[in-house]
């Protein structure tokens, strides 16, 4: 079996693999914070960084024994690590969900840098905040994102499909003489 022509496919995907830049994030949101005790609640924050607009969530938990305060306020504030920006602070609102205390920012993230995140709690019961840190990361290709991730796939059963077609007119051209 001859490979002549996978090595002009191998150079090409190697090429083309070469071309974009790896993405540090694209995908589902990630914890950058873990039940942790913040006044009167226990919260867990879940980020999707996205240069642009990154989406924020914060879950909130009561403490053993009690509930979840009726007038909490979340906020987040988001700078540069560079603080090249001063801080700018966004409302979370209460997202409707059935069994789960949930709030959600979007915020700008206007450059691929390191974003400082301080998240606030106040209540009548007590505030609290928690800081971390997060990078934002390129969006990605949009809707070309699919076609980019699958085009490997293709490229393989194309060779696959190539070669089985290939054998089978050598099976043929044999039986005919």
């Amino acid at each position: 079996m001859r490979l002549t022509y996978c090595k002009p496919a191998t150079s090409l995907i190697l090429l083309l693999g070469s071309i974009f830049p790896a993405g540090a994030h694209n995908g589902p949101p990630f914890p950058i914070i873990m039940d942790r005790k913040i006044g009167p609640c226990i919260i867990s924050v879940w980020v999707h960084p996205d240069v642009g607009i990154g989406t924020f969530y914060v879950m909130v938990d009561p403490p053993p024994g009690g509930t979840v305060p009726k007038d909490l306020k979340v906020e987040m504030g988001i700078q540069p690590v560079t603080r090249r920006l001063p801080e700018a602070l966004y409302t979370a609102r209460l997202e409707p969900l059935h069994g789960q205390v949930q709030y959600k920012a979007e915020v700008t993230l206007n450059a691929q840098e390191l974003w400082c995140v301080r998240v606030l709690l106040e209540t009548s019961q007590g505030r609290g905040e928690a800081l971390a840190t997060v990078e934002a990361t390129p969006p990605g290709l949009g809707r070309w994102d699919l076609l980019w991730y699958v085009s490997p796939f293709v490229a393989v059963g194309f060779l696959w499909f190539r070669s089985m077609a290939r054998k089978r007119n050598q099976v043929q051209s044999g039986s005919h003489r």
